[in-house]
């Protein structure tokens, strides 16, 4: 059969804002830049917490029962202008900023080098501990490359005004809210990783709006509020179809994203990369998605090891039928890891692919877009 010809991408549309980041003020390092978990923790729990059944699904549908936090207090004020600091080095800029269809800029892939705080705020025991707490398992993060993914949505100032003046003049409101926060930024989709950690690293005294609406079991949206600077939710993204609304009256919005799966190697593991894919340095991503996964692999095989050494010492059966289950999910495990593993050649750089809809109508007037966009 003849090999059938890779296929060009399409030209990248030009982004829809050019992120006024130039002339941001990098604020000094801190004395004692390290990171202190007395002093930079500044955890409040949330006001609420939903469950999986709460919005509408079975409980075992994703890898905890819990589905979405209430934004809640997580970092102070001081680890939040470290985290600002380290993302505004040039070599950050220069090194790790990546753009797509659907983003001018986004920066990916800098921690721990050139941020060694924010790796270690996230890798912490007591900061594992807290996220693991509202998620309902024990989470690490994924891999060194998905920590604080930071998305960046910035305005001129006499953007932010116009806004500002729209939202106190405007008198026609939808729902209880201002006429254009209800517009997504990102269209409905699913997230490559199990939880995600949304942080916001922006002073969002002036905004209006940026939530996060889900869709229910039952088709219905719920919207849960956007977070405040050093606030933080927690998204069982992977399994629970959302989008981000706009948000309006602030000149930035800066979010960090990091991502999480279960610690324990026998839960099961459904990462893909098809949405990160694109805007990645692929040998590094890929040579920590094999390393985790072969990880897991390993432990699993040494238990299986354990448990066919122990039954032939105590004199008991080859259990044939259990066996076969463990090569067949096994194989299971190693075909979708083959399958995430794409080609370099065979990836479009900078391009994400349209996202799919929920199963389920979406109402006609929150129409779904037929790609994410990002503001």
């Amino acid at each position: 059969m003849a090999a059938v010809a890779t296929q060009r991408a399409p030209a990248l549309p030009r982004p829809i804002f050019k992120p006024i980041i130039q002339n941001v003020a990098i604020p000094e390092r801190s004395v004692n830049a390290e990171f202190n978990p007395a002093k930079h923790l500044v955890y409040r729990e949330p006001a609420e917490v939903l469950s999986m059944e709460d919005i509408g699904f079975v409980k075992d549908k994703g890898v905890s029962p819990i589905a979405v936090s209430q934004p809640f207090k997580l970092f102070s004020e001081e680890a939040v202008h470290e985290m600002r600091r380290e993302i505004f080095k040039p070599e950050v800029m220069d090194n790790c900023k990546y753009s797509s269809n659907i983003a001018a800029c986004q920066l990916r892939g800098y921690a721990p080098k050139y941020a060694p705080f924010t790796y270690d705020a996230w890798n912490h025991p007591e900061t594992l501990a807290i996220i693991s707490k509202i998620a309902g398992v024990d989470l690490v993060p994924v891999m060194d490359f998905e920590i604080a993914h930071i998305n960046f949505s910035v305005k001129s100032e006499e953007q932010t005004k116009q806004e500002l003046d729209t939202i106190k003049k405007q008198k026609r409101v939808r729902a209880g809210r201002p006429w254009e926060d209800d517009k997504p930024v990102v269209g409905w989709h699913n997230d490559s990783y199990p939880f995600v950690c949304v942080l916001m690293l922006s002073d969002c005294t002036n905004m209006v709006g940026g939530e996060t609406a889900l869709k229910t079991g039952d088709c219905s949206t719920i919207k849960v509020r956007g977070p405040t600077m050093g606030c933080a939710t927690i998204l069982q993204g992977r399994y629970i179809t959302h989008q981000a609304l706009r948000a309006l009256g602030a000149q930035e919005r800066i979010t960090s994203v990091t991502s999480f799966r279960p610690r324990n190697p026998f839960i099961r593991d459904d990462t893909v990369l098809n949405t990160v894919r694109p805007i990645s340095d692929l040998s590094v991503l890929y040579q920590e998605f094999a390393e985790y996964r072969l990880a897991m692999m390993e432990e699993r095989i040494r238990a299986q090891l354990k448990e066919i050494r122990e039954r032939r010492r105590t004199g008991k059966k080859f259990d044939t039928k259990a066996f076969k289950k463990f090569l067949t999910d096994q194989t299971a495990f190693f075909e979708h890891m083959n399958h995430e593993i794409v080609q370099d050649e065979d990836v479009k750089v900078g391009w994400i692919e349209e996202v799919d809809l929920p199963d389920c109508i979406v109402d006609e007037e929150e129409p779904a877009p037929k790609r994410a966009r990002m503001e």
